[in-house]
């Protein structure tokens, strides 16, 4: 027994010595993105607000479904954004632009941004035919037939993507860079993926080199920036065919043209 309790002792000893070594703004930034994470899933989600505000404030709203997506995307700018921010400022005592907050190298950032959404748009316009990506884009149902619905919904998606970019490809990628070297950006990769779970196959696999990708470009261009310009990119054009596959394939859509073609007679 008593050699068992010197035992304990040697390993709790040996344990706070291993702490001390332990780099301490790479430890704040694990444990600030593990916490940050969990608010936004618990807190800043479209559950949240749908059990604490929905039946209480906007049950009779008939736009509650694109205040649910708001209140998400305004939270999680919040979470992501400004509080990772506030953390660069005042715990890391460094600037935004250290963790990727500026223009970087913009003349190589533009130009893969443009390479890469050229790349991405045929691929983009054959993958929205596929029923699974019609029933999911957009999240928000009530922007496939309301144009106005529709650019509220995606100018705060913007806001959601900057903050979303930020989080993982510039307070976590460049927060890590100086521990880990290039191996952050697989680090940052794994909860990229991990949280496109639930989403079409297709998108959640893709989110792997998709994830790889915009950490090289990233760490590249010196700003995430260009992350978000890409991955917008991606979703609007998304949304926007979508929605006009649509419209396309309703019958009041083909009932209007028919009107138009024979007119035209």
């Amino acid at each position: 027994m008593i050699a068992m309790l010197k035992s304990v002792i040697e390993d709790l000893k040996k344990l706070k010595l291993s702490i001390k070594e332990i780099d301490k703004e790479t430890t704040v930034i694990f444990i600030a993105v593990a916490l940050l994470q969990t608010i936004s899933w618990y807190y800043t989600s479209r559950t949240f607000f749908r059990t604490w505000f929905y039946y209480q404030y906007f049950e009779e709203y008939e736009y509650v479904k694109l205040v649910e997506y708001l209140y998400w995307f305004a939270g999680d700018f919040l979470v992501y954004f400004v509080v990772p921010l506030l953390l660069i400022y005042y715990f890391h005592k460094k600037r935004g632009g250290d963790f990727g907050l500026c223009l970087g190298d913009y003349r190589t950032g533009l130009k893969y941004t443009f390479l890469f959404l050229l790349f991405m748009l045929p691929i983009i316009i054959i993958v929205s035919a596929s029923p699974a990506f019609q029933e999911n884009y957009p999240h928000l149902q009530q922007a496939k037939t309301d144009w106005l619905v529709f650019f509220i919904f995606e100018a705060g998606m913007l806001f959601y993507m900057a903050a979303w970019e930020f989080i993982w490809r510039g307070y976590f990628l460049f927060g890590l860079k100086k521990q880990f070297g290039n191996y952050a950006v697989l680090i940052q990769m794994i909860p990229f993926v991990i949280l496109h779970n639930g989403k079409p196959d297709i998108e959640t696999f893709s989110s792997i080199l998709g994830g790889i990708a915009l950490g090289i470009l990233a760490l590249r261009t010196g700003s995430f920036i260009y992350g978000v310009f890409v991955h917008y990119g991606i979703m609007f054009s998304l949304d926007l065919i979508s929605v006009i596959r649509n419209r396309l394939s309703s019958e009041d859509t083909y009932g209007r043209l028919s009107k138009i073609f024979d007119s035209l007679l």
